[in-house]
């Protein structure tokens, strides 16, 4: 009796533990949003919440009129759209041919491949830049890429190769076996498998380029990308305009996952149980 009570006090208290320690790491992960999105509606041109000089919403107007702002989203979008456009093909054609890889030579591949994760951004940024200029390549968007998807790629890489892990060879062996080529099999097989973690690798490789700044820096040229722009702003006073834009783009985020979540929901309904 004695042991049940002890084993049911141990349960409560774990269970306990892990409410406050889940607390305490949702206050942590979102105190910092929390006030940013505040510091927006603070009439003060410090990006604070204090002293609170009032409520206003010229902030919004103010991001409205800053052009040079939109234009370093525009840059950073079109560049975060480049890098997945390079990133995903190329990390997944990395995964399968680590796949097919054994012995000695798969571990120096994987750690070839996986070097650039371990390189300084800085570094990557100015290789690129003296790489390409001896091609007549100056900076700008191209080589924001570039030099975006040497590392990125890896990133996508090391996801789509933890989902070959658990892919049954034996489905291909199966498809080959009932006449259908190697190109047939991997379109109507192992890519239907592998596209949920492309999609994700996607949104990694977006959201890794969006605030990438070391590397961007460097090789940036005349384009301003958002991360540099702000950065830039640092130097001569950064207004609550920023919180602003930090505001909507968390807003378009959690939009954005509400949506999924929806849809998901609903995609799970449609599916009729398994009798």
């Amino acid at each position: 009796m004695s042991t049940t009570t002890s084993a049911s006090g141990g349960d409560r208290l774990g269970r306990a533990m892990m409410r406050l320690y889940l607390g305490l790491f949702l206050f942590y992960l979102f105190l910092p949003l929390v006030v940013m999105g505040a510091a927006t509606f603070n009439d003060s041109r410090l990006p604070t919440v204090t002293p609170w000089t009032g409520t206003t919403l010229k902030w919004f107007e103010a991001l409205y009129h800053d052009s040079q702002m939109w234009d370093g989203l525009v840059t950073s979008l079109l560049a975060g759209a480049g890098v997945v456009v390079v990133a995903v093909p190329v990390g997944t054609a990395a995964a399968l041919l680590l796949d097919g890889l054994r012995g000695r030579s798969r571990s120096f591949a994987f750690a070839l491949m996986v070097s650039p994760l371990l390189t300084p951004g800085v570094i990557i940024g100015i290789s690129t830049l003296v790489f390409w200029r001896q091609l007549a390549v100056g900076g700008g968007l191209f080589l924001i890429i570039v030099a975006q998807s040497t590392y990125i790629a890896a990133y996508v890489m090391l996801m789509v190769q933890a989902r070959l892990q658990r892919f049954d060879r034996g489905l291909e062996d199966a498809a080959r076996d009932l006449g259908a080529s190697p190109w047939m099999s991997f379109r109507r097989i192992t890519l239907p498998f592998l596209a949920p973690t492309m999609v994700a690798g996607a949104f990694i490789a977006f959201l890794q380029s969006f605030e990438n700044y070391n590397t961007t820096l460097f090789v940036r040229g005349f384009d301003t990308p958002l991360t540099v722009y702000i950065a830039s702003k640092v130097r001569t006073g950064v207004t609550p305009a920023v919180n602003a834009l930090g505001l909507i783009l968390i807003a378009l985020t959690i939009i954005g996952a509400v949506v999924y979540e929806l849809l998901r929901r609903r995609a799970a309904r449609r599916i009729p149980p398994v009798s």
